[in-house]
């Protein structure tokens, strides 16, 4: 998934209706400090704002998530081309809408079980695939202004007693806060392999060492759940 290419997408699409950054930014309850975060490639909605998107501005989710148009729109003359077709081909026309179905995506809202940490994302899946997105984490817990020298974070996937990494971040900054480290990191996972059905409401967690200048390790384990098992 390319954060750049769904960036300018979403620029794209605001102008297009004629938008600024603030009026989409209150349209979609955000700071106009995000929707730049958007436009500019550094971050992604939340998973249940990109679905409304699409349903607001009637554009294929797909589009949107790959950050190209590939629905081309159609003129009068082509719909009329396309009705005497599925006339003609009523049967193979349902047959290959049935085949493309599972194509749609479904969704899930990931969400933590931790009161220091206020942690938000997404499962999108279809039967094929999944993909994870976490574009939200924020530190609730004691006041800590230690700057450490190294941050880093993991997703993990707990199967089966075996805890298998699905994808890492690190800070490239040295002397930052947890708090301003966790503002700006953002997870997305294209593709992966294992379908949401393979997932418990409870297997997801998520790891975030701290590094200070004195070599100790602070290391939070925050536990990440589904709002309900997937069905497929």
């Amino acid at each position: 998934m390319n954060q750049e290419k769904i960036g300018k997408f979403i620029k794209d699409l605001r102008k297009k209706n004629n938008l600024t950054q603030a009026q989409l930014a209150e349209k979609y309850g955000v700071t106009y400090q995000a929707v730049s975060k958007w436009e500019n490639g550094k971050n992604l909605p939340d998973m249940s704002l990109i679905k409304q998107m699409s349903k607001d501005f009637n554009i294929d989710i797909n589009d949107l998530l790959e950050g190209n148009y590939k629905t081309k729109k159609r003129n009068n003359k082509l719909i009329y081309i396309f009705i005497i077709i599925v006339i003609v081909f009523l049967i193979t026309t349902s047959i290959i809408l049935y085949l493309n179905r599972d194509d749609d995506f479904n969704f899930k809202t990931l969400s933590n079980n931790s009161d220091n940490f206020n942690i938000s994302g997404s499962i999108a899946y279809n039967k094929k695939k999944s993909s994870i997105y976490i574009t939200n984490i924020k530190y609730n817990g004691e006041i800590d202004n230690e700057k450490y020298k190294n941050i880093e974070c993991t997703l993990y996937e707990s199967h089966n007693n075996t805890n298998i990494k699905i994808s890492s971040c690190n800070s490239d900054k040295e002397d930052i806060n947890l708090k301003e480290y966790l503002n700006e990191v953002t997870i997305a996972v294209d593709n992966y392999s294992r379908v949401c059905k393979d997932y418990s409401k409870e297997n997801l967690y998520l790891e975030i060492n701290a590094t200070d200048t004195n070599g100790k390790i602070t290391t939070y384990k925050v536990p990440l759940s589904l709002d309900e098992s997937c069905t497929n």
